[in-house]
C-alpha cells in the first residue's frame, strides 16, 4: 500500500466517522429539546413532532453524504 492509498484510507475513516458523530450528537440534542418543548407545552406536541422529524431527516441526509464521500474515496484506492 502506498502513502497515497494510506492517506485516502484515513480520509475515508474521517469522512464517515466525523459525519456520523456529528449527526448523532445533533439528533440527540434535537430530540432532547423537542421532548423538553412537549413537556412544557403539551398542546404543541404535533407541531413540534413534525418539525423534529423533518430536522432528523435533514441530519440523516448529512450522514448519507459522508457515506457517499467515503465510497468515492474508496473508489480511488
Amino acid at each position: 500500500m502506498s502513502i497515497a492509498q494510506g492517506l485516502i484510507a484515513i480520509g475515508v475513516a474521517l469522512a464517515i466517522g466525523l459525519s456520523t458523530i456529528g449527526v448523532g450528537i445533533g439528533q440527540g440534542l434535537a430530540a432532547a429539546k423537542a421532548l423538553e418543548g412537549m413537556a412544557r407545552q403539551p398542546e404543541m406536541k404535533s407541531q413540534l413532532q413534525g418539525v423534529m422529524i423533518l430536522a432528523m431527516g435533514f441530519m440523516e441526509a448529512l450522514a448519507i453524504y459522508g457515506l457517499v464521500i467515503a465510497f468515492m474515496l474508496i473508489a480511488k484506492i
